[in-house]
């Protein structure tokens, strides 16, 4: 029962890792600084008043028993900085959570890369932030980030198919945020995680996020930017990777995109330019991605169309359509057919673009 006991403590505001730490190395345990009297809590100093003060309202609140019947009820574990099997590279950090809820398997390596980038990502960005973490797949490196929309969401969902990818939340594990990637997460902890040191329950604060970026470099050996605004949540993330001593990468954008003057800014700073997974495989010695995606095989009518797209400009079936002299109907059953195989992503007004693969770009 410790680790709920450690739960509770996490759960008190103004009670961080430092804190528990502090009331578990006075009181022997977390059992028993949860249990001990309001004097003893008082003369171990351990809490100003304010923390004082909501322990001993929390206790008053939280039920241990239920608490830990309640999570096993949703299939959430708890995992303890001292744990066997919590993961190591995030236990050398500087602030590390003390426990961290989750849904899934927790990492059994250190194997593990992550990939951020903006929200407001480009078609560009979507395609090598997929792109990347396909191909890293296949080395069997796992791919972090934080399920958020963008860059993120297309990280996750390039992994999934063929590896392992950890999703870290700034809200509870049991709180699908943002609400569209509901499928997404339960997909991640089916065959990966999800991270939180956020209590289930939780919603996504603004807050949350910046101490979510640092569990995000915790976990990873380096720290690849996808796209970045000047001004960027995932800058926050590669700054922390610096402090840590973490390995900063990025990926080139056009001068002129308001979404790559971060990046470009970063590898101006000596972040190492990234343009394929086997940047990051020599970086550190992994296993290489073996061989080329074979060609996809295409029928004549099939190869027309897929001429025609490229991986940043959606095009749309209009354009299809004038270009190639063809039927409505037929390029977008065409088009339907290559999105089936994966060859394509539609983006809004029925345009599409390719799908990005190491190899082809």
């Amino acid at each position: 029962m410790e680790q709920f006991y450690l739960a509770a403590l996490q759960m008190v505001p103004g009670i961080g890792s430092s804190r528990i730490k502090a009331l578990v190395d006075y009181f022997g345990s977390a059992r028993q600084a949860w249990l001990a009297d309001q004097g003893d809590l008082f003369l171990s100093k351990c809490l100003d008043n304010t923390v004082y003060n909501n322990l001993l309202g929390q206790r008053d609140k939280i039920d241990i028993y239920k608490l830990a019947e309640s999570l096993t009820k949703k299939q959430i574990g708890l995992c303890c900085l001292l744990d066997k099997n919590y993961p190591i590279l995030l236990r050398n950090t500087f602030n590390p959570p003390y426990v961290l809820y989750y849904r899934g398997t927790l990492p059994v390596n250190d194997k593990l890369v992550a990939i951020v980038g903006s929200r407001k990502a480009t078609t560009y960005g979507k395609n090598v932030a997929g792109m990347l973490a396909a191909a890293l797949a296949t080395a069997q490196v796992g791919i972090v980030s934080g399920a958020a929309r963008g860059i993120d969401t297309a990280a996750h969902l390039g992994v999934l198919e063929q590896g392992y990818t950890v999703a870290v939340l700034g809200s509870g594990v049991d709180i699908a945020y943002p609400p569209e990637n509901a499928k997404l997460l339960a997909s991640i902890a089916e065959r990966g995680v999800i991270l939180s040191e956020y209590a289930p329950g939780v919603i996504a604060h603004p807050g949350h996020f910046p101490a979510r970026n640092r569990i995000i470099n915790g976990l990873a050996r380096g720290v690849i930017v996808v796209e970045a605004a000047e001004k960027s949540g995932a800058l926050i993330t590669a700054d922390f990777a610096l402090e840590e001593g973490r390995d900063v990468f990025a990926v080139p954008g056009g001068i002129f995109a308001d979404n790559s003057k971060g990046t470009n800014r970063l590898i101006k700073q000596g972040a190492k330019l990234v343009d394929s997974a086997m940047d990051i495989l020599e970086e550190y010695g992994w296993e290489k991605v073996k061989g080329k995606q074979a060609e996809p095989e295409l029928s004549p009518e099939e190869q027309q169309v897929y001429s025609l797209l490229n991986y940043e400009e959606p095009i749309g079936i209009e354009e299809i359509v004038m270009k190639l002299n063809v039927l409505p109907a037929t390029a977008a059953y065409i088009v339907l057919q290559l999105s089936l195989r994966g060859l394509t992503v539609e983006h809004s007004g029925q345009r599409y673009t390719c799908t990005a693969r190491e190899g082809n770009k």
